[in-house]
């Protein structure tokens, strides 16, 4: 029976590598040559920065929630009117990233930058576009209360 370990170690992995090989694979290639993951929307995603309507509502929805994320306990924050950039994601879907001035009562001013990952829900239809119900914010990063 120790004679044929190794055999039966090799014929093992090559019932393993021609299962993949022959089933496993042509089935994954179906899979993502298919429409299955497909999302079809006009909002394209771009790897170039951009600036439309809905980046500047996301930046200013971005900030609202900075705000609220540090609170009111003697902390100002002023923003700039845009962001240092923001890119469509596709779908609705955007990344801005821009800076914030904190001001402590004891530390001074400091100057934050950030990332927020934001999404509109309503699509195609901007008739909701300036209310925050409307959005989600998926993440943000840079900011501590």
């Amino acid at each position: 029976m120790k004679k044929f370990q190794i055999f039966f170690l090799i014929a093992a992995l090559s019932v393993i590598l021609l299962t993949q090989y022959k089933l496993v694979m042509p089935f994954v290639y179906k899979v993502v040559a298919s429409d299955i993951f497909l999302v079809d929307s006009k909002d394209k995603a771009d790897q170039l920065p951009i600036s439309n309507k809905l980046t500047g509502l996301a930046f200013a929805h971005c900030n609202n929630q900075i705000k609220k994320t540090l609170g009111d306990d003697g902390v100002n924050a002023s923003f700039p009117a845009k962001p240092i950039n923001s890119w469509s994601m596709g779908n609705y879907r955007y990344i801005i990233n821009g800076e914030v001035n904190i001001t402590d009562g004891n530390n001074g001013v400091k100057t934050k930058k950030y990332a927020c990952r934001i999404s509109y829900k309503n699509g195609e239809s901007e008739e909701g576009a300036d209310n925050f119900d409307n959005w989600d914010i998926e993440g943000l990063s840079g900011i501590t209360p």
